[in-house]
């Protein structure tokens, strides 16, 4: 009985073991160019970018209001990331049509 337990617990070791290995290939593969059809790109021009500029704008703003309960937190950094960085990057750095932010290689 021994013996099967040994066998069973190196079987699944060495899975995990593979699939750790696997992981950051996977991450990796998420880099690929994005390419959007006519559709999305008509899509994000009409309805995102607008719904975003807005956020970006009501984000400054409530950072603004907020500054100085944030910097007596200490998280000015973080709420000014959150509330005006990210939007603003979604809104003019992101290419027409796709997902995730970032300039296309």
């Amino acid at each position: 009985m021994k013996r099967v337990f040994d066998s069973t617990s190196r079987a699944l070791l060495a899975t995990l073991i593979a699939v750790l290995l696997v992981i950051p290939s996977v991450s990796v593969a998420k880099n690929l160019v994005e390419e959007p059809s006519a559709g999305e790109m008509v899509l994000d021009a009409v309805v995102a970018r607008p719904i975003l500029l807005v956020a970006t704008v009501a984000g400054t703003a409530l950072y603004v209001v907020t500054l100085p309960f944030s910097l007596a937190g200490g998280n000015a950094g973080e709420a000014g990331e959150a509330l005006v960085v990210g939007p603003a990057r979604s809104t003019f750095v992101r290419c027409l049509g796709c997902r995730s932010s970032g300039h296309q290689k």
